[in-house]
């Protein structure tokens, strides 16, 4: 309107204040419906996007993905941003596809607590209570028959000593009272005490012991840290001086802990696609791991540290008595250890999913004399952070409950 105004004032011939507020009057009125007729456009082309839209999202919903698409395109092409104006409060058939958004999104706030919501819902049965009904007609006993007692021992020997608390988890996706089972607070203590012993009697800062077995800093036990390593290194000479070969050296170092307390190290070229399947358990019968212990240690400053001491595997060699008639020079026996400290990481979406060293050093004790020979390697790029990987199909194995 005042751009309007402004150019009729600077139009030739206007000289009086009547005829310039004639033609500013006029000017006014027809800009005014011209919005008005604008602003009825842009919601008659709103709303046929948002027909379009939700018969493209019933169409998805039938399986007719290339109909789907056709309707969202033109929808698109009508209001670009109209999948974040729509609301799904119906359907342009009324058969209440738009309707089961809005029932999800006011269920949200009754679903903050399922377990609390689930316990209710099995109070208030009308026969007697059990954890779970049989969905069809069956002559076989039910497991909602067996005690509760029954049930929780079933459910720790699922999670059994190897943790497996994923296995667990997925148990408590069966029906509501599978789910209580898999809240029972006995089952995540037992856990919290596996992991940090006693340091772990008191549950603040944390509400349950669930929330402090996930939340807590913790090694992984369902999958195997893994670095990769390469360098270069320089080859020898040709014989006529010429040319000198580079090599590129490239390896992994394999890092997997157990709920006990025992760890296995491997080092090797190979890849863990090979690799990782034969991690699965600690009685694996590949020669080049190396087992030992560790600790989790948090200092003051709330990092936690792990500590690691690891030994090779000792040899028993055949007597060779083909040769026993000749003396042989004594080999001074020796016991070597590696000695390993790694701080415990988050990154991205997971957590503590990675470890970065803190230093390695070699022990190695002679029996002869009891002397110790200390060894530090220098903490350099060949010693790259340890990344979290999951052990595909893993399922504990184990001799006895949690």
């Amino acid at each position: 309107m005042f751009r309007a105004q402004w150019m009729f004032e600077l139009a030739p011939g206007v000289g009086s204040s009547s005829l310039e507020t004639r033609p500013s009057r006029a000017t006014k009125g027809s800009l005014l419906k011209a919005a008005d007729t604008k602003g009825k456009q842009e919601l008659a082309k709103e709303e046929k996007a948002r027909e379009l839209f939700l018969k493209a999202v019933e169409e998805e919903q039938n399986g007719a993905l290339y109909e789907a698409i056709k309707f969202y395109r033109r929808a698109m092409q009508l209001v670009p941003d109209i999948e974040f104006k729509i609301t799904y409060t119906r359907s342009p058939d009324g058969d209440g596809v738009g309707n089961s958004y809005m029932e999800d999104n006011d269920d949200d706030s009754k679903m903050a607590d399922l377990l609390s919501c689930f316990q209710q819902q099995l109070t208030f049965q009308e026969s007697v209570l059990k954890l779970c009904q049989p969905e069809l007609e069956s002559n076989q006993t039910h497991i909602s028959v067996l005690p509760m007692e029954v049930l929780m021992y079933i459910f720790r020997w699922v999670v059994s000593s190897d943790l497996d608390l994923r296995s667990l988890e997925q148990l408590s996706q069966v029906c509501r009272g599978f789910y209580i089972c898999a809240r029972d607070p006995e089952i995540w203590r037992l856990a919290c005490l596996k992991v940090w012993g006693r340091s772990c009697i008191k549950l603040v800062p944390y509400t349950s012991w669930r929330e402090m077995f996930l939340e807590r800093p913790r090694v992984r036990f369902d999958g195997v840290y893994i670095s990769k390593t390469t360098y270069i290194r320089q080859g020898e000479q040709s014989l006529d001086g010429f040319y000198r070969a580079w090599h590129q050296v490239e390896y992994y170092r394999y890092i997997r802990f157990f709920p006990d307390g025992h760890v296995m190290v491997l080092t090797t070229p190979e890849e863990p696609q090979s690799i990782v399947p034969r991690l699965r358990t600690r009685n694996t019968r590949t020669d080049a791991i190396l087992l030992g212990h560790y600790r989790l240690s948090q200092d003051t400053d709330n990092q936690t540290k792990v500590f690691a001491v690891i030994t090779k595997k000792k040899e028993e060699k055949p007597l060779d008595y083909k040769y026993r008639y000749f003396r042989r020079v004594p080999v001074q026996e020796a016991d070597q250890s590696f000695h390993v400290g790694l701080q415990l990481c988050s990154s991205g979406h997971q957590r503590f999913n990675k470890l970065i060293w803190i230093h390695h050093s070699c022990h190695v004790t002679y029996k002869s004399t009891g002397e110790t020979a200390v060894t530090a390697f220098e903490i350099d790029k060949m010693y790259t952070p340890l990344f979290f990987a999951r052990v595909r199909s893993y399922t504990a194995v184990s001799e006895r409950p949690l």
